[in-house]
């Protein structure tokens, strides 16, 4: 497995799936209840990173790297710095490596803010999601907006690059919340903000609540109005959109995740993980015990692998250029069509534009907040 020989910016992420949460919209399952394993987990994974790194023919120079999954924000300070030292061990900082933790406010223990910023990290994602504790609550989330306002305070006297994560459309938040909450969020000391559509998976708590028809939901046509107002007023304040959920001021956009839409090969670690070389696929094991096992062996604990064919690089470049701002561009999308896929092709982008999910400008498509509700049904009918 050979990852960027070619002096490509070179990411990787580091998989903490243990999290306290067992949060109604997320599919994710917590693994709180495995809290004796944190020890035995950051074994393995620092031994999968180590036979990584002396699988490469050259040392790496990091461009980003990112700290998810569950909650690394739990992530045991003593732990944290050994898993630092690892790092800086295999593995070369440049000064301009971005290094990212997800944070939930709720976790943030006292001492913690210094320590992240004295191992590197630069850069905080914080999950958010709503300033209504009553929704919070819930959610089953451990924050409340008072967490979130402290944890501001204290983030913006230690680091510069901060980003939060927003929902819109759960249930119990008005219109006029919303915007009271967006009207709020640009007086922040932040430089990043995401905004998510709330999507509702199967066999969670919110799904058969919205199925029974005890929860319901604003109406596609609501959530698009709202999308498009918040669009505005984060740009007239200038956090620019450069990604469909994604806006930011000048300079901080995040590198980290424009890798992945860049489709720039990265090495994920940990339970689960899924990497990418620029022609394959990769999934690490998944069961907790058996990844452990493997991993603390020096053993491969890749389970899947899968070598993109033609037809599934164009649909990647599909579905990740239709979200950005910039676009994806017409001529790379039908650069091997014959000619009557073309004008297939062609006619379902007519269908589209005329139904406000798409724009184009200067041969490149975009999505519209109105094609972002039904992007599975567009990205469908174009792969056909």
């Amino acid at each position: 497995m050979v990852y960027d020989t070619h002096g490509r910016a070179r990411s990787i992420y580091i998989h903490w799936p243990f999290c306290p949460y067992k949060c109604h919209f997320c599919p994710f399952v917590a693994l709180a209840s495995h809290d004796a394993f944190m020890g035995q987990y950051h074994d393995a994974l620092k031994s999968e990173i180590k036979t990584f790194a002396a699988s490469l023919q050259e040392h790496w120079e990091l461009d980003t790297i990112f700290f998810g999954g569950g909650t690394p924000s739990t992530y045991p300070d003593d732990l944290l710095l050994d898993m630092s030292g690892t790092l800086k061990e295999v593995f070369s900082f440049g000064s301009q490596t971005e290094i990212t933790i997800e944070v939930n406010p709720g976790t943030v223990r006292p001492g913690q803010l210094p320590l992240w910023r004295d191992v590197g990290i630069n850069r905080l994602s914080i999950g958010v999601q709503s300033m209504k504790d009553s929704v919070l609550v819930q959610l089953n989330r451990h924050q409340r907006a008072a967490d979130v306002l402290a944890l501001l305070e204290n983030a913006q006297q230690l680091f510069d690059n901060i980003s939060v994560d927003l929902i819109l459309g759960l249930p119990g938040v008005s219109q006029d919340e919303w915007k009271e909450l967006i009207q709020a969020v640009v007086t922040w000391p932040i430089k990043h903000v995401s905004v998510y559509f709330l999507t509702v998976h199967e066999d969670t708590p919110l799904y058969f609540k919205v199925k029974t028809g005890r929860t319901a939901l604003p109406d596609d046509e609501t959530m698009v109005s709202l999308f498009y107002w918040t669009r505005d007023y984060l740009e007239i304040h200038g956090l620019e959109q450069y990604e469909m959920s994604n806006f930011a001021r000048p300079g901080y956009h995040s590198r980290h995740n424009s890798a992945y839409w860049d489709r720039v090969p990265y090495k994920a670690f940990g339970l689960g993980a899924c990497s990418f070389d620029g022609k394959n696929r990769f999934q690490n094991e998944k069961n907790l015990l058996k990844y452990m096992e493997k991993a603390s062996q020096g053993g491969d604990v890749t389970t899947f692998c899968e070598s993109l064919e033609p037809r599934q690089i164009r649909l990647e470049r599909l579905m990740l250029g239709l979200r950005r701002a910039q676009g994806v561009s017409r001529d790379v999308l039908m650069c091997d069509f014959s000619k009557r896929e073309q004008d297939q092709f062609q006619q379902t982008i007519a269908l589209f534009k005329q139904q406000g999910w798409l724009v184009e400008r200067d041969n490149r498509y975009t999505l519209t907040p109105a094609g972002l509700v039904v992007e599975n049904e567009i990205i469908a009918r174009l792969a056909q």
